[in-house]
């Protein structure tokens, strides 16, 4: 799907960047006007590549004026395909032939070390800000947001592999798995864009935990078997 224009495409570009944002605060970062920036938008919405919200839809709330509280705007599934996050069919036909042929262990193996290797330039034990700063040059658009005293929140705007991770769930389990391990503290993703959110959150403790490590190396253990798996979670084709 190609955008309503050059200027509009601009404008669902920083929202795959900064994520969910006013018409004033696009055209803040954008130098544009917030009659232009809302033009574009109206655009963008009617060809089903932006959706407007009430409130952001992660976080707290954002501090209002006076007046009518201004709509803000995330880019649906369509817009961040349309950003360049369509699922590759290679890596999709591989994993399905990795599912056939050698089982559900194949596949997980694959994330686990696709997890490791997204991993593998980081420092020991990075900060969330480092993690988040590696995950955007990778594709993922990522930011840190504080989350009261004890937490930060870890956001990922975009995923290159959405649409293999809603086939094959591995990919995002081996992905949390991972930041436990790295950061050296338990973890918790709250949403995915692989399971129809709007965003990748993740929910990162400021203190790191004594079980953490722990936790990553039993993360295989606790997961169901295949065979307890629905067969809706995977639709693999021939």
């Amino acid at each position: 799907m190609k955008f309503p224009g050059e200027a509009a495409e601009r404008v669902a570009r920083m929202l795959l960047e900064r994520g969910p944002q006013t018409a004033a605060e696009l055209a803040e970062a954008l130098d544009l006007s917030t009659a232009g920036v809302r033009r574009h938008l109206t655009a963008l919405t009617d060809a089903g590549l932006v959706t407007a919200h009430d409130r952001a839809p992660y976080g707290p709330s954002p501090k209002r004026g006076r007046g009518r509280p201004g709509s803000v705007f995330t880019l649906t599934s369509a817009g961040r395909a349309a950003c360049d996050s369509a699922y590759d069919d290679l890596a999709l036909g591989a994993l399905g032939f990795l599912a056939s042929r050698y089982g559900a262990e194949a596949v997980e193996e694959f994330a686990r070390e696709r997890a490791r290797t997204l991993a593998a330039h980081l420092a020991p034990e990075p900060t969330p800000e480092e993690l988040a700063d590696e995950l955007t040059r990778a594709g993922y658009a990522a930011e840190v947001r504080p989350l009261g005293d004890l937490a930060v929140q870890l956001c990922q705007h975009s995923c290159p592999v959405v649409d293999a991770a809603r086939q094959f769930p591995e990919l995002c389990e081996a992905e949390t798995a991972e930041l436990s391990r790295i950061l050296d503290r338990h973890v918790t993703r709250l949403a995915t864009l692989a399971n129809g959110d709007e965003i990748c959150t993740t929910v990162i403790p400021l203190l790191p935990s004594p079980h953490a490590d722990r936790h990553a190396d039993r993360h295989d253990d606790a997961r169901p078997s295949h065979e307890s798996r629905t067969d809706s979670r995977r639709k693999v084709s021939a």
